[in-house]
């Protein structure tokens, strides 16, 4: 089969597009063929060995696919031949990734597609969505009612955050650049406020005077002195990203924090139990049935191209989703 996959971790140039054996699934897995696939960030960082897991070499990338099951282990329920499904958790943890013709796929980490959703919105999706699903219900213990702030609003994870947090009956407050304030309105932000903006807290408190329940920068530029300002004592800061060189120092004001109970709370969806991705994938499809997803795909590449679309990822000039297709 043709494969996207590295000899060792490294530079992008070390990405080759060749043959490989095609994999058999064992006896709780899922051998899947694979339609479209989506490059996420966190692609690049296990592909450059900056984010550490076991890696069977040679090692296939990426975490998410739709495609349609060919087969399954003798010990696999619920999932028969040509049934379309998607995944977001391969390529971690010594399970090989989905920039194939085929993959294998635990079972428990497979979930059914369904009928009339478009491949490239659902693989799009998939990522994003779950990782929103665990900052608000997993981390964030979301209630209706609740106001949230989504620091890079109109990014693959932010316009999910704000989806999602919007459909459980939180209020939302999102920065964006002038220009996408239309798309995140459009998202479900109640408000809306330039990124750029000199006084972030002050901004903050106007648009939300009720204070922020809970404070998450999806764009990993976190404010600590503004989440500080404008959230309600008890509140939840969340982590998910972080700019700059690995080890740069963060200035936080502690007793801010500290003094009204507040929490800073980091996760990554690498993490998150089979569980709570199972969680996050009937919300994900839910959503997807009643098209309340609306990625922003700049990008559809053949598999080929895959170590160009990986120097775009980490040069920084991507601005939606790129897909590929084996």
């Amino acid at each position: 089969m043709t494969a996207a996959y590295v000899r060792r971790p490294g530079p992008a140039a070390g990405i080759e597009v060749g043959s490989l054996p095609r994999p058999s699934p064992a006896a709780e897995d899922v051998l899947v063929a694979v339609e479209t696939v989506a490059l996420d960030p966190v692609d690049t960082l296990v592909r450059s060995g900056r984010y550490r897991t076991a890696l069977p070499l040679p090692f296939v990338l990426g975490r998410d696919l739709v495609g349609t099951v060919v087969s399954c282990g003798n010990a696999v329920r619920g999932f028969y031949a040509g049934d379309r499904v998607w995944c977001n958790s391969l390529g971690h943890d010594g399970r090989q990734g989905s920039f194939a013709e085929f993959a294998v796929v635990p079972s428990e980490r497979l979930y059914r597609l369904p009928d009339g959703v478009d491949p490239d919105t659902a693989v799009a999706v998939a990522h994003p969505t779950a990782t929103a699903y665990l900052a608000w219900f997993v981390h964030g213990r979301l209630r209706p009612g609740q106001t949230v702030f989504v620091g890079g609003g109109a990014g693959n994870v932010g316009l999910a955050a704000i989806a999602t947090a919007a459909l459980a009956g939180a209020r939302v407050v999102t920065s964006c650049r002038p220009e996408d304030f239309a798309r995140c309105r459009q998202a479900g932000a109640d408000a809306v406020v330039n990124y750029r903006d000199p006084e972030p807290t002050d901004r903050l408190i106007e648009v939300a005077p009720e204070g922020l329940d809970i404070f998450w920068d999806t764009s990993g530029h976190t404010d600590f002195a503004a989440a500080a300002g404008a959230t309600v004592p008890g509140a939840r800061i969340l982590i998910t990203a972080a700019t700059g060189p690995a080890g740069a120092k963060t200035e936080m004001p502690l007793a801010q924090l500290y003094t009204r109970d507040i929490s800073v709370l980091g996760f990554v969806i690498s993490r998150a139990s089979v569980a709570d991705l199972a969680g996050a994938a009937v919300l994900i499809n839910r959503m997807l049935v009643r098209n309340q997803l609306h990625p922003r795909i700049t990008e559809r590449l053949p598999l080929e191209q895959t170590a160009s679309a990986h120097e775009h990822m980490e040069a920084g000039t991507v601005k939606g989703r790129i897909l590929l297709r084996p």
